[in-house]
């Protein structure tokens, strides 16, 4: 079973994921944080597969979380995709800079985002 950590401040956003997951053919469990800080506490006790990343969240961003994490030993080759709505020219190669291993735009395509998922997983 592959453990997948979202760290992602909107409870609507996080509860369409693990419902999307969870239905999926692949056997997931998808763990919740709803702030930076959180996820990066929750990593550490129980080292997921794969870190699904929000870019957008209150004092934390997901970008300034995702550096920080490449920075612990215990975490650093965890996968990490960026899970944003951020579009713009640019905001991809600001994700891959920061450490993310994939980008994935919102909304989430439900009849694809479980096998990108893992994909990345497989791809460790």
């Amino acid at each position: 079973m592959a453990t997948v950590l979202y760290i992602e401040d909107n409870r609507d956003n996080r509860m369409l994921l693990r419902r999307v997951l969870m239905a999926s053919d692949y056997e997931f469990d998808v763990r919740e944080a709803d702030n930076a800080l959180l996820g990066i506490e929750m990593a550490l006790a129980n080292r997921p597969d794969l870190i699904l990343m929000d870019v957008s969240m209150p004092e934390m961003d997901g970008l300034t979380a995702t550096r920080k994490i490449r920075e612990m030993p215990e975490l650093y080759d965890v996968p990490i995709v960026a899970l944003t709505a951020n579009a713009m020219q640019g905001d991809k190669e600001k994700t891959l800079e920061a450490g993310c291993d994939g980008y994935i735009r919102k909304p989430i395509d439900v009849d694809k985002i479980a096998d990108e998922v893992m994909q990345y997983i497989r791809s460790r």
